[in-house]
Formats: C-alpha cells, sequence, structure tokens
C-alpha cells in the first residue's frame, strides 16, 4: 500500500512539474517575442479608460527603400511599415481607416509628397524579422492600387491584438532624407504622421480613452 502511495505521489509530482515547465516556457517565449518585437517598434502609445481598460497602439521602423517604376515610367521609392492596435478592453474595437488618393507634401522634406496605401495582409510576429516585413508581391498591388483610395477596416476583440502593413511611396528625385510615420488617437479619431505631417484618416468605435502620461 506504501508502495503504491508513493508512486501515485511521483506521477503527480511529475504532472505537476510536467505543467509548470509548459507555463514557464509559454512565458519564456512570450517575453522572447516581446522583446524582438519592441526592437523594431518606433513608438508606442497606450490609451487609458476609467474602467481600467487600455488600448496600445504600436508604430514600427521602416523597411524597404527600393524602387517601384509603374506603368508611365514614373519611379517611386517605397518604404514598408507596420502598426500593431491592442484592446485591452471589455468592448470590441471597430476600426476604420481611409486614405485619399492625394499625395501629401511633407514640411521637413520640401516638394517630397508621398502616397499611403494599405495593403489587406496581416502583419504577424513570424515576419517582422523578414525582408520588408514579409510583405510580397508589392508591384502588382502598386500597378493595381497607386492612383486609388486605401482603407482597412477591421474588428479587433477585447483582449486582442492587429497588425496591418501601410506603404508610403514618394516619386524617387534626389535624396530623400530620413522618414518617420505613427498612427495615433485623439478621442475617436485616428490620424497618421509622416515626420511631422498629420493625416486624419480614420476613427475607432471605443470611446473616453486618454493618454497615458
Amino acid at each position: 500500500m506504501k508502495k503504491c502511495i508513493a508512486i501515485l505521489i511521483l506521477v503527480t509530482t511529475g504532472l505537476f512539474s510536467c505543467k509548470k515547465d509548459n507555463k514557464s516556457t509559454s512565458v519564456s517565449v512570450k517575453n522572447v517575442q516581446s522583446k524582438k518585437l519592441d526592437k523594431n517598434v518606433c513608438t508606442k502609445y497606450v490609451y487609458t479608460d476609467s474602467n481600467g481598460g487600455s488600448l496600445t497602439i504600436q508604430n514600427s521602423f521602416p523597411k524597404g527603400g527600393i524602387r517601384y517604376t509603374d506603368s508611365k515610367g514614373d519611379v517611386y521609392v517605397y518604404a514598408v511599415f507596420w502598426t500593431q492596435i491592442s484592446n485591452k478592453t471589455d468592448n470590441p474595437l471597430e476600426l476604420n481607416i481611409d486614405f485619399p488618393p492625394d499625395s501629401f507634401e511633407i514640411p521637413t522634406l520640401p516638394g517630397k509628397y508621398f502616397k499611403v496605401l494599405i495593403p489587406k495582409d496581416t502583419m504577424t510576429f513570424e515576419k517582422v524579422s523578414l525582408f520588408n516585413y514579409g510583405l510580397t508581391d508589392l508591384k502588382p498591388f502598386f500597378d493595381k492600387n497607386i492612383d486609388k483610395p486605401s482603407s482597412l477596416k477591421r474588428t479587433i476583440k477585447p483582449k486582442e491584438s492587429s497588425a496591418f502593413y501601410l506603404v508610403t511611396l514618394r516619386l524617387f528625385e534626389g535624396v530623400g532624407g530620413v522618414l518617420r510615420t505613427e498612427l495615433s488617437l485623439k478621442g475617436q479619431n485616428l490620424y497618421y504622421k509622416i515626420n511631422n505631417k498629420e493625416i486624419q484618416c480614420g476613427s475607432i468605435s471605443l470611446k473616453n480613452l486618454t493618454l497615458k502620461k
């Protein structure tokens, strides 16, 4: 009887240890992923509500700098960015982003006009280290969409995150300078900034969120 009890204790201890190790490994993997993601994050904004919930917007550094030639022979330089929105509130988030087909002049880069396009692909953690953050088949995408408005509509469930790509294009004319972009929130309105040029570009459904200082 004592021998059976001893075996049962050993088996139970082993199962508990295995579960603990699996949990520890899961936490460790998440920490590594978070650190790897943070290295590619240029700006981060956290907005909170009165119930203790929060909304986090993370914006990446650029990748790319590759040239694209359209059907008219015009040569552009493009850069690929991604933005991740984490909904840590109790309510689903309806996300709406719209960019017109027009180009925007950047005050810090006089004479440089930028377009913003939103590919429909979903950005994931596994793509962070890849060329262009894993975004492929850009030439056919540009051919089809360079003169069209660009939009994105997504629902982000409570306690979930969603990441998407944004691509900037400008005509290739001399040195372009350093380019930084970011998505941010004011009230329910979304704004996209290219260097020091801010563009209202959409909205979210959540209300009463305050930027955490």
